[in-house]
């Protein structure tokens, strides 16, 4: 999945903050997750004008499964796979498939700029969920700070999707709609991954999902895509390889260096940065392919990062502040 972004979804499993310094290489690997996540809406854009969905999410995910396999053979081989991970897997699963069939078609409704910004609403959806499953997430989300922030992202959501140059009608309408889905079940991928999956390890955790997930991707494109999934061989060599490019990107190394980056530099300011995702998206897609948006969506839109970002902000100040209790609950022996 590539598009758990937010708060504590931002890792398959719910591990403790991290409190590393920054350093270059978390840095490094957190620009790299930024500008590698960027991309994929591009690729996926790209290649709307030449294969269906079910096509490029079959041949994206089922070549990314090949690329996570290895760490399930090798744990498996060194006896370190985790109890019942194959049946905690299977409920995330079938929620990543949903949105990842959601946000694939997206692409071919919408522009890639209106698109990354129309999720923004994920982390509402996610702070919902975190309200009714986990207890220990409604005191942060009773906060005026984390309540303005959610307002914000879901007011200059709403302002991007519906302050174009007419209102979105039609096929537009329905590519809207398709990115709201995404995020609801990209939210509800991240919360039972959290809910059923808790303590096992974020790579570990991921693979799995992968398999089930490129499973369902592969099937849906042998009975729904344009000639069972074939019209992906038959493009020219560069542009077969840019498809599994962006499965590289985007599905494998993206989520490894998240990882690696939120180990060094933590989850707030790791969630933080790749917040910028939908600028560089829209500034990328003016260029490749002339996606405009309006003075007033570009507003709403940034008003939706920012109030993503005071969410987050709220959050890991909520954490610290509890961890800062708990060391000082803790007695010093002499």
């Amino acid at each position: 999945m590539e598009w758990s972004v937010f708060s504590y979804s931002s890792r398959p499993v719910n591990r403790q903050e991290t409190t590393h310094p920054g350093s270059a290489l978390g840095i490094t690997l957190i620009i790299m997750t930024l500008i590698g996540w960027s991309s994929v809406p591009l690729f996926l854009k790209h290649f709307s004008l030449q294969i269906d969905g079910w096509t490029s999410n079959g041949w994206r995910y089922g070549f990314s499964a090949l690329l996570w396999a290895p760490v399930l053979i090798v744990c498996a081989w060194r006896r370190r796979l985790p109890a019942g991970l194959w049946k905690a897997a299977l409920v995330p699963a079938v929620f990543n498939s949903i949105g990842q069939t959601c946000f694939a078609w997206a692409h071919y409704k919408i522009d890639p700029g209106l698109l990354t910004f129309g999720l923004r609403l994920q982390i509402v959806f996610v702070g919902v969920g975190a309200y009714l499953l986990f207890a220990s997430e409604r005191r942060l989300i009773r906060t005026w700070g984390y309540l303005i922030g959610a307002t914000m992202v879901l007011g200059g959501t709403i302002g991007t999707m519906f302050l174009g140059e007419s209102p979105p009608q039609g096929v537009q309408a329905f590519g809207i709609l398709l990115a709201v889905g995404s995020g609801l079940f990209f939210a509800a991928y991240a919360l039972s991954v959290r809910y059923y999956m808790h303590g096992m390890s974020s790579i570990i955790a991921f693979s799995a999902i992968s398999q089930y997930t490129a499973v369902v991707m592969v099937v849906l494109m042998l009975l729904l895509g344009d000639d069972h999934g074939a019209t992906a061989a038959s493009l020219p060599t560069d542009q077969f390889l840019y498809l599994l490019l962006s499965a590289i990107i985007g599905i494998a190394l993206g989520h490894v260096f998240y990882y690696a980056s939120i180990a060094r530099l933590g989850v707030a300011v790791s969630s933080g940065v790749v917040q910028l995702q939908p600028i560089l998206v829209t500034a990328a897609s003016w260029a490749l392919f002339e996606e405009r948006l309006t003075i007033l969506q570009f507003l709403c839109g940034t008003i939706a990062i920012c109030g993503a970002a005071t969410m987050l902000f709220v959050q890991h100040r909520l954490a610290r502040t509890d961890k800062a209790l708990r060391d000082e609950a803790v007695p010093v022996e002499d």
